[in-house]
C-alpha cells in the first residue's frame, strides 16, 4: 500500500477529517489532501508525528512507498549536512581572522612606532591562515559534492 493510501486509511480509521488531522499536525488541510492524493510528501518531522498519531512505526508508513522513502533519506542527509558545513565555515573564518590579525600587526609595525612581535613563528603566520582557508574550502566542496551524490 502506498503512503497516500495508508495515510487516508489510517485517518479514516481514526474517524478524523482532513481538517482535524491537519490541526493535529499544525499544517493546512490542503497539505493533508495533497499527501493523500500522492501530489506531495510530508517532511520527516511530519512523518514522525504521523507515526506517533497512528501508533505505527515509521517503517510501516514508509516501507511500501519508494519515493517517500528516498525523500526521507534525503531529508535526513540535509539534517547532517549543515553541521559539517558549519565546521568548515568556522575553520575558514579562523583562517581569515588569523590573516587579518597578521596584516593588522604588520601595518601597525610599519606605520607607527609600536613594535609588536608575532609569536608562533613565521611558518605559522605565513601559512596557517592559508592552510585553514584552503583546507576549509576544499572540505566544504567535498561535503557538498558527497551530499549531492546521494
Amino acid at each position: 500500500m502506498k503512503f497516500a493510501e495508508k495515510l487516508k486509511k489510517e485517518r479514516r480509521d481514526k474517524d478524523w477529517s482532513q481538517e482535524e488531522l491537519a490541526e493535529k499536525l499544525f499544517v493546512s488541510r490542503q497539505s493533508v489532501s495533497k499527501w493523500e492524493n500522492g501530489q506531495n510528501y510530508p517532511s520527516i518531522e511530519i512523518v514522525i508525528k504521523l507515526s506517533d498519531l497512528f501508533g505505527l512505526t515509521i517503517d510501516e508508513l514508509l516501507r511500501s512507498d519508494e519515493e517517500l522513502k528516498e525523500k526521507v533519506i534525503n531529508d535526513s542527509r540535509q539534517l547532517a549536512f549543515p553541521r559539517l558545513k558549519l565546521l568548515f565555515d568556522a575553520l575558514f573564518l579562523i583562517g581569515v581572522a588569523l590573516l587579518i590579525t597578521k596584516l593588522g600587526i604588520l601595518m601597525l609595525n610599519k606605520f607607527t612606532p609600536v613594535e609588536i612581535t608575532l609569536y608562533g613563528g613565521s611558518l605559522f603566520w605565513n601559512f596557517g591562515p592559508l592552510i585553514l582557508m584552503v583546507g576549509a574550502g576544499i572540505g566544504s566542496g567535498v561535503v557538498k559534492d558527497k551530499y549531492k551524490e546521494k
